[in-house]
């Protein structure tokens, strides 16, 4: 997962979710969710390399759906073709170990997809 600064600039990384079942996914987003006092959620969306939607993207537009159901808060979906390739090479001119860079990629991946959102929002 990651959240904005205040001003809405820039994104960093927090823990990752460790998906378990429903009740408890939702109960830690709501921790998070009032913790850092979130006023949006920017979800990403898995597209088929051609751009197309496939069984994941509809999934995760289901679970978006959720979200905005149970919590009442504006919820975005936006495109993670290739985030993960790019927090691995990112992280690979880092001087991380392997096993701890591989516990980074999905923090960096939702770096990136939260940064590519509030970049595009801009203009």
């Amino acid at each position: 997962m990651a959240v904005s600064d205040l001003l809405g600039i820039t994104a960093q990384g927090i823990e990752t979710l460790q998906r378990r079942n429903k009740r408890s996914d939702f109960e830690q987003l709501r921790r998070v969710i009032r913790e850092y006092k979130v006023r949006e959620i920017v979800v990403g969306l898995p597209l088929r390399m051609s751009g197309e939607e496939g069984i994941q993207a509809e999934k995760m537009q289901g679970f978006a759906e959720d979200l905005r159901k149970r919590f009442g808060l504006p919820v975005h979906l936006w495109d993670e073709r290739l985030t993960s390739v790019e927090a691995n090479r990112l992280l690979r001119e880092t001087e991380i170990s392997i096993e701890k860079r591989g516990k980074a990629v999905d923090r960096m991946a939702a770096v990136l997809i939260l940064q590519g959102w509030m970049e595009r929002r801009r203009i």
